[in-house]
């Protein structure tokens, strides 16, 4: 087999640097050659005109380039949309140009700056302290070590894949000790069905459901509770009835006091993005940029939170799998998943059991899409998720261990 050509996907430094050593590479030469065996393409929204002519030439100038909209040359249009091309070395170049321009292109290099590095990263969290219980200290010192497993606990009559099966505070309580033991990380307790058409309840009937499943439960277990709601009332009683962390499918956005709640309370809160409620969600799917919505939305949720007084290392996002996408775009997701990371926020992933596994294998109900989950939730640990949210939380735990075992340094 002549030369045994092949092209390496190494996704990080140390396996640059371990294959370069492979050839006896000098150490002087393989610090040189690093920046050049990365290649990134950064996508920038709504630049105006002066910049994205100094982008232009920047990058070029650097060995790079930058894709533009054709009516820039002409003067047609005020801003446009730009695609950064170059080695990790190239953008470094046009990052210490940048800082010598004007036009608002130092605040820029900081931008683009801060994009390439939380991509390559660790999130950032927060570190020990008085305030912050030692749960969470516990669960936070574990990003980017390992998948933290969330095993979900629907307490509800009407949940898509178990409803009405732990309904009852006991049987739910049993149920979320065996999680535990099975390998779960945080329990994430819900009262109200989030399904496409579930119709909402009351926060008394929500709180009735699961605030005795958090009570007995919060001194029971190691793990974390979060607590499954868009409503601040519910949010705040299951605070204080012992749950750690709030999880919202609206990202504060159907209630504008979770954001000061979660603030005032200094805890950890999920965001996730979504269109429309669950009642209509699917009847709004139509995207131009599904990547590029969510991310967008994303940022400015996380902004409204921080902006209220929230610590932006207490908060994680989620792109909402089935939520307002159909099956392609859920797929694209996973797929483009690694470009959430640019955000610097831990990534967390909910495609268990959903209806896009049952359709790709053929319409299969809920209770025979474990296999097509566990394929989610692998390829979701390769492309950057840091929290996988799921029902099987046994089967899951070993999927992401082994998943972990290849993907994690």
């Amino acid at each position: 087999m002549l030369h045994n050509a092949r092209v390496l996907c190494l996704s990080s430094d140390a396996d640059i640097i371990r294959e370069m050593q492979l050839v006896n590479v000098e150490s002087g030469g393989v610090r040189h050659m690093l920046p050049k065996s990365r290649q990134y393409m950064v996508k920038l929204c709504a630049v105006r005109r002066p910049i994205v002519h100094i982008l232009k030439e920047a990058f070029l100038a650097n060995g790079g380039d930058a894709a533009i909209s054709r009516d820039v040359i002409t003067a047609k249009i005020a801003q446009s949309d730009v695609i950064l091309i170059g080695t990790r070395k190239q953008f470094d170049g046009v990052m210490n140009n940048l800082l010598e321009q004007g036009f608002g292109c130092k605040e820029l290099q900081v931008v683009i700056d801060n994009a390439i590095k939380n991509f390559e990263g660790i999130p950032a969290v927060p570190a020990p302290s008085a305030h912050i219980d030692t749960k969470l200290t516990a669960m936070f010192d574990l990003i980017g070590k390992k998948t933290l497993i969330m095993g979900v606990l629907n307490v509800t009559p009407d949940s898509f894949s178990d409803g009405g099966k732990f309904l009852d505070a006991q049987i739910a309580v049993e149920h979320a000790l065996e999680m535990v033991n099975a390998g779960a990380d945080i329990i994430d307790i819900g009262g109200e069905s989030s399904r496409p058409g579930a119709e909402p309840v009351s926060s008394k009937e929500e709180m009735s459901r699961v605030l005795p499943v958090i009570r007995e439960l919060a001194s029971a277990i190691s793990a974390p509770i979060s607590i499954d709601t868009y409503k601040s009332e519910v949010a705040e009683a299951a605070l204080d009835n012992g749950a750690l962390i709030v999880n919202d499918i609206s990202a504060g956005s159907f209630d504008p006091a979770m954001a000061d709640l979660v603030a005032k309370r200094r805890c950890p809160a999920i965001l996730m993005h979504m269109r429309g409620t669950p009642q209509d969600m699917q009847a709004d799917t139509d995207y131009e940029d599904v990547m590029g919505e969510i991310s967008g939305f994303l940022r400015s949720r996380l902004r409204v939170f921080i902006d209220a007084g929230a610590d932006e290392k207490m908060l994680i996002i989620d792109p909402g799998i089935g939520f307002a996408k159909n099956t392609e775009q859920n797929l694209e997701i996973l797929r483009r998943l690694r470009e959430l990371k640019s955000i610097g926020r831990p990534l967390l992933v909910g495609a268990s059991r959903k209806s896009t596994i049952g359709k790709v294998l053929g319409d299969v109900p809920p209770e025979e899409r474990l296999e097509g989950t566990a394929a989610t939730v692998a390829i979701a640990i390769a492309n950057g998720a840091d929290i996988v949210r799921v029902h099987d939380v046994k089967e899951m735990a070993r999927t992401a261990k082994m998943s972990d075992a290849i993907v994690r340094k």
